[in-house]
């Protein structure tokens, strides 16, 4: 007998499922609001169940959490999303009273998931508070004035390129665009570049220090109008014309903003719990970590990003394993 189709409405009550158990924590000791009293300025009343208020601030919440809005973003009450998480939050509810109805929460497994639910919570509302605070607005500004001054700027170049198989055919190449053919010509006619062929081998801005080494090499001292080359590469004998040559422009502080909080997020929480650590020093009871023959290895080249549905707590955790550069 073949299995019924999975709706819309069984994914949404599995999500509610996984997450409910939490939810008796909040529910456990949470007062309930009168529509009149919003947690949050401005918030709106969305929905009650039972006699209990369920807020636009809650439904905000579930969507960061579940990956669908990031922190601080903007979440309208009419767009389908917003019902459709609201759904979640709902029924996420409804099985949280009836949980506490059957009085669960006094079952000494629940106790142990709800008290781990605690300290997760107010983990992460600690790490929320320091790294609020550690990535103001001064702080952002202080870092990237820094990082200006010491980065050390390069040109950019903007340049054309002819790839061909082998010299010969780069020196016929270079010869008929030296005698007056077009160069974006040349190379529709002759590259073997399929990514630059069809757009006249035509690279864009690129700064110099971005480029393979053999094409830095060779545009070190090139000025504009300047032919180059041909020289070898791993795909073949390059012809380059360079078109432009200006200085490169470091990013503004909106283009770097995100990767300075993450920096200054990461090293808030580094600091926090390495002093945590000194402070409550952990003593474990079973030995060091040791490797299982045959186990699967994550790729040292290639380490995780944290997931957008993260807890603070993770989503740190991975930080402080994987920290940014310090450059932005």
């Amino acid at each position: 007998m073949l299995a019924p189709p999975i709706r819309k409405a069984h994914v949404r009550s599995a999500r509610a499922v996984a997450a409910a158990l939490g939810l008796v924590a909040v529910a456990a000791c949470a007062r309930h609001d009168a529509p009149g009293r919003p947690p949050e300025p401005g918030d709106k009343a969305v929905a009650v169940v039972a006699d209990q208020t369920i807020w636009a601030s809650d439904v905000k919440r579930q969507a960061v959490e579940r990956g669908l809005i990031g922190e601080g973003e903007p979440l309208d009450v009419s767009s389908q999303t917003f019902h459709e998480v609201l759904d979640e939050v709902i029924d996420q509810k409804l099985l949280a009273n009836e949980a506490m109805r059957r009085r669960l929460e006094n079952d000494p497994q629940v106790k142990r998931r709800l008290a781990a639910a605690r300290e997760r919570i107010l983990g992460d509302a600690l790490i929320e508070a320091e790294t609020e605070r550690a990535a103001s607005d001064s702080a952002i500004r202080s870092l990237y004035d820094e990082q200006v001054r010491l980065s050390k700027q390069t040109d950019e170049v903007h340049a054309q390129q002819i790839v061909t198989a082998n010299q010969a055919d780069a020196d016929a190449a270079r010869k008929q665009v030296a005698g007056g053919a077009a160069f974006d010509a040349v190379a529709m006619q002759r590259s073997i570049d399929a990514a630059t062929r069809f757009n006249g081998g035509d690279l864009g801005y690129v700064a110099l220090d971005a480029m393979p080494q053999a094409y830095a090499a060779a545009l070190a001292n090139a000025k504009p109008g300047d032919l180059v080359g041909p020289f070898r590469t791993d795909a073949g004998w390059v012809v380059l014309k360079l078109d432009d040559r200006r200085p490169e422009k470091p990013l503004s502080m909106e283009e770097a903003r995100p990767q300075i909080v993450r920096f200054l997020n990461f090293t808030e929480v580094r600091d926090m719990i390495e002093h945590l650590r000194q402070k409550t020093p952990p003593r474990l009871l079973i030995g060091p970590a040791e490797d299982v023959p045959g186990a699967p290895h994550e790729p040292a080249s290639a380490p995780p990003e944290p997931a957008a549905s993260a807890t603070p707590v993770a989503a740190a955790a991975a930080v402080v394993a994987n920290p940014p550069e310090k450059t932005p």
